[in-house]
């Protein structure tokens, strides 16, 4: 693992922790052009994974882990990101499917990333 992709995922992780109260476990990420792809394992706290056992707190934890993440980073990018990335941040596309506690989160920057 890269030092650019060990900065970025540590980024990542203290600001999901610090979101949701516990970070993933586990992170992989790509860098594709002007695109930064991660995918993180182990996410749902053991309140959330109770919670999901039902439709309506599906939908719930759902909407939290991607709506809330996508508008905190609307709002402006984790401090340092941009830094250890040399680019411009534009961008938050993520998902979660919670029966495998897997989440996607692409992140799209100004120009490629080196």
């Amino acid at each position: 693992m890269t030092k650019k992709v060990h900065d970025f995922n540590a980024i990542i992780r203290k600001l999901r922790k610090d979101l949701f109260g516990k970070g993933p476990e586990r992170i992989h990420t790509v860098f594709v052009d002007n695109m930064v792809i991660s995918t993180l394992y182990g996410n749902l706290t053991p309140t959330e994974k109770f919670i999901i056992g039902t439709p309506e707190g599906k939908e719930m934890i759902h909407m939290a882990r991607t709506k809330m993440i996508q508008e905190v980073y609307l709002e402006s990018p984790p401090d340092g990101l941009e830094e250890v990335i040399g680019a411009k941040f534009l961008h938050l596309f993520s998902d979660i499917k919670l029966e495998d506690d897997i989440a996607v989160s692409v992140f799209l920057f100004d120009r490629k990333i080196d």
